[in-house]
């Protein structure tokens, strides 16, 4: 039994540190397997979506080298195995970019179908799509995903839906393809940019990443980078709502503001302070917040993964919200938690209805998934009382030391493994 402990009720004030973003990490992870010269990637997050990437890494022989928490070197001159069919690796979604990598290095790949939350239906139409474009054949047998082609060569791919995953992917096995590829309604988010940055540092030639063209001539070989991940946009951002659910002064450091555009513009609409400087974000929450509509939408719109985190605020704002998620048709699971802690929230199909309320109250409450549990722990802190959060291991999935960052922000929270552990605070679980 691994649980958060919260005790809510105190505004976060301070200065928080964001760290690498996960979802860049797990594709420039992936991508460093295309060379066989060392590759060091520095400001890598120590999540455990990372780390199962790693381990996944190792088990067809690259040699992964962890010079710290934060900085990896990567050698993939001895993969002995295209098969990658390891029980960790079910568990992420990312899994399915070594396909890319190795398709565009060795024109073959087996990658087990891949795991991660349960917030919809997330189909690979568009990455089989893409490899085919490219000359691969795709099928999928006994639980693998098997894409093999003679030679790739460079194609007109255009996305049906803009897909984050499937932009990455084809972009990674076009790196290495005969001739040009051009992706139509490619997906413009931050992470998307620095796979395509990583990987031209690598001696790639892609153009247009951020644009929903992208072009990319392949080359023969890449060669050995070093590399730093941007700050994770998801991170900050959560910590900014958490800022304006417990009417805190909370400066999120270490991120770059035009990335969090989306998140400030909505948390000045309901009534929060947002100032930016050159790498820093401070979200004061000095008034009671307001209401206000939202609706998910890909980068650069309001992100699908902060989508948790603004019903918690909106559930203490005045007024009624509407939320909108347009992106996964399975993403309001965690609104009964936040009814049992007093929200008043009815969801209709893609939309959540929210009449704020003046409090929530402490609840034993179980995380979902991985930005839902984040946003459960906000409306724990918030809330009048003690709650209990349950399978944080979800939250652990993506954001790094979060109850430290926490608790470096005046919160009580703490981590703890049995019910013993919980009898040694001060504070008892109601």
């Amino acid at each position: 039994m691994e649980q958060y402990v919260v005790e809510g009720g105190n505004p976060l004030v301070g200065e928080v540190e964001i760290g690498g973003a996960k979802n860049a990490a797990l594709a420039i992870l992936a991508a460093s397997v295309m060379t066989d010269e060392t590759v060091l990637i520095e400001n890598m997050p120590d999540v455990r979506d990372t780390n199962i990437l790693l381990q996944a890494m190792q088990s067809i022989g690259v040699i992964v080298d962890r010079v710290d928490p934060h900085t990896v070197k990567v050698n993939a001159s001895h993969i002995h195995d295209l098969v990658i069919e390891d029980d960790f690796i079910k568990k992420i979604r990312a899994s399915y970019y070594l396909l890319g990598a190795l398709l565009g290095k060795y024109n073959k790949a087996e990658v087990a179908l891949p795991g991660g939350c349960n917030i919809g239906s997330r189909p690979i139409d568009q990455h089989i799509k893409g490899f085919k474009a490219l000359g691969a054949d795709v099928r999928i047998e006994h639980g693998l995903i098997i894409t093999e082609a003679p030679n790739l060569k460079g194609s007109h791919v255009y996305m049906d839906v803009v897909s984050v995953g499937a932009t990455i992917n084809v972009m990674m096995a076009a790196a290495m393809a005969d001739g040009m590829t051009i992706i139509e309604n490619a997906a413009k988010e931050p992470h998307v940019v620095d796979l395509a940055n990583f990987l031209n540092s690598m001696g790639a030639n892609i153009k247009g990443a951020g644009t929903d063209v992208i072009r990319i001539r392949g080359v023969q070989k890449l060669h050995k980078t070093e590399y730093a991940i941007i700050p994770d946009q998801i991170e900050a951002g959560t910590f900014m709502f958490a800022a304006a659910a417990t009417q805190g002064d909370v400066t999120v450091k270490n991120v770059i503001p035009k990335h969090l555009e989306s998140i400030s513009a909505k948390l000045m609409e309901i009534g929060c302070e947002v100032e930016e400087s050159d790498d820093a974000v401070r979200v004061v929450a000095s008034r009671p917040l307001t209401h206000t509509h939202v609706k998910t939408l890909p980068y650069p719109g309001f992100p699908t993964d902060m989508q948790p985190q603004i019903t918690v605020a909106l559930g203490l704002s005045q007024g009624t919200s509407i939320v909108t998620e347009s992106i996964f048709e399975n993403r309001f699971k965690y609104v009964d938690e936040l009814t049992r802690m007093g929200a008043s929230i009815k969801v209709e199909g893609n939309t959540a209805i929210i009449d704020g309320v003046a409090r929530y109250t402490g609840a034993s409450i179980t995380a979902p998934d991985l930005r839902a549990g984040a946003a459960l722990v906000i409306a724990a802190l918030a809330a009048e009382g003690v709650s209990t959060v349950d399978d944080i291991r979800y939250i652990e999935r993506g954001y790094e030391n979060f109850p430290e960052k926490l608790r470096g922000l005046g919160a009580q929270i703490e981590k703890v493994y049995n019910e013993r552990d919980i009898k040694k605070f001060r504070f008892k679980v109601v």
